[in-house]
C-alpha cells in the first residue's frame, strides 16, 4: 500500500476519534479495535485490524504506523513525540484540529479556484464560437447586401477565420484543460502542489504567505500540543513545511534562537509571523500558556487566510463577468450597427 493511500479526511477522523478513545482511558490496541468495527471501507478496516493487534503484543503506535506504511511522516513524528513525552491523546487532538484545518483550506482554495477557472473557461468558449461560427454568417449576410465588414469587425472576422481553422488544437486544449481542473477538484496533492509553486514564488506574500503562515502556526501548535519542547516544535514544524522558503523561515528561526534570541522575536525577525501575533506569543510564553496561545494564533491565522481566500474570489468573479460582458458586446456592436445603417438605407 502507499502513503498516499490515506486521505486527509479519514485521517482527520482517525486523529480525533483515536484522541477521543484515549481520552476515555482506552487503550491503544482496544481502540484501534474500535475503529475497524466501525470502519466501513474493507482495505482500511484490515489495516486497522493488523494496526491493532500489533499494538495489542506491546508495539508502540508510531512504530505500528511506520510498519503499515500508509501514514505521512509528519504523523508517524507527531505520534513519536506524543508518546516520548507522555501526551499521545493531546498530540492526536493536535493532529486532528491540524488536518481539520487543512481541509478548511482545501475546500476554500478548491472554490475559489475551480469555479473562477470554470467560468473563464466557460467565457472562452462563447466567445470563440461568436468569432468563428457567428461572424461569418454576418458576413455572408453583409455580402448578399452589398456590403463587407471593414474595421473592427473586419478584424475580429480575420481573426474568427484563424480560430476556425485551428478548431481541432483549440478542441484539444479545451480537453486538456478540463482534465486538468477535474485532477485539481479531486487531488488535494495538486492543490498543495500549486501553493508550494506560489509561496517559492512570492516569498511569504500574498494569499498565499497567508496559507504558509497559518500552517506554520498549525505545525507548531501540533507539536507544542504533544508536549515537545520549544526547540524540538521548531525542528518538528520545519520539517512540515511544503515549500523550501517556509523550511528556510523556520531555519533562520532556530538559528536565531541558538543565538539567544526569544522564541517570539526569533519567529517574528525570520517572518514566520507578524509582530502582533508575536506580541501574544510573548505574553504566552511568560504565563506559562505558550502552547495554549500557539493554538489560538493557528486559528486566527487559519480564519484569516479564509476570509483572504474568500474575498479574492469575490473580486474575481465579477470581473472577469464584467470583462467578458464587455468583449461580447463589443463583437456584437460591430457588426449591428453596421448592418442597421444599411438596412435603414434599404
Amino acid at each position: 500500500m502507499r502513503e498516499t493511500m490515506l486521505s486527509n479526511e479519514f485521517l482527520a477522523d482517525f486523529c480525533r476519534e483515536l484522541s477521543l478513545l484515549l481520552h476515555a482511558g482506552i487503550g491503544v490496541g482496544d481502540g484501534l479495535y474500535l475503529l475497524a468495527e466501525d470502519e466501513p471501507e474493507k482495505e482500511r478496516q484490515k489495516l486497522l485490524h493488523t494496526m491493532a493487534d500489533q499494538a495489542s503484543e506491546g508495539w508502540p503506535l508510531s512504530e505500528v504506523m511506520e510498519k503499515a506504511g500508509v501514514f505521512p511522516s509528519y504523523v508517524r513524528a507527531m505520534t513519536a513525540a506524543g508518546e516520548r513525552t507522555g501526551r499521545l491523546e493531546e498530540a492526536c487532538l493536535a493532529m486532528a484540529q491540524d488536518y481539520e484545518g487543512r481541509l478548511r483550506l482545501s475546500r476554500q482554495l478548491k472554490a475559489a479556484l475551480l469555479y473562477p477557472a470554470m467560468l473563464l473557461l466557460l467565457m472562452l468558449v462563447v466567445i470563440v464560437v461568436l468569432l468563428a461560427k457567428v461572424l461569418p454568417v454576418f458576413d455572408q449576410v453583409f455580402r448578399q447586401l452589398g456590403g463587407q465588414l471593414t474595421g473592427v469587425a473586419g478584424g475580429l472576422l480575420r481573426l474568427g477565420t484563424v480560430l476556425n481553422s485551428v478548431l481541432p488544437v483549440l478542441c484539444s486544449a479545451l480537453v486538456l484543460v478540463l482534465v486538468g481542473l477535474m485532477v485539481f477538484s479531486f487531488h488535494p496533492g495538486a492543490r498543495d502542489w500549486l501553493l508550494r509553486r506560489r509561496e517559492n514564488r512570492q516569498s511569504g506574500r500574498g494569499v498565499s504567505g497567508l496559507i504558509a503562515r497559518a500552517r506554520a502556526a498549525s505545525a507548531l501548535a501540533m507539536a507544542l500540543g504533544a508536549g515537545l519542547p520549544m526547540e524540538e516544535a521548531l525542528d518538528l514544524a520545519a520539517s512540515f513545511q511544503g515549500s523550501e522558503s517556509a523550511k528556510g523561515r523556520f531555519e533562520d528561526c532556530r538559528r536565531r534562537m541558538d543565538e539567544g534570541t526569544g522564541l517570539a522575536e526569533a519567529l517574528r525577525q525570520a517572518g514566520i509571523f507578524p509582530p502582533a501575533a508575536c506580541r501574544m506569543l510573548d505574553l504566552g510564553v511568560r504565563s506559562g500558556t505558550g502552547d495554549t496561545v500557539m493554538l489560538d494564533l493557528a486559528r486566527r491565522m487559519e480564519e484569516e487566510a479564509l476570509d483572504a481566500v474568500e474575498e479574492r474570489t469575490a473580486r474575481v468573479e465579477p470581473t472577469l463577468v464584467i470583462v467578458t460582458s464587455i468583449l461580447v458586446g463589443i463583437i456584437l456592436l460591430s457588426v449591428m450597427l453596421p448592418l442597421l445603417n444599411i438596412m435603414s438605407v434599404l
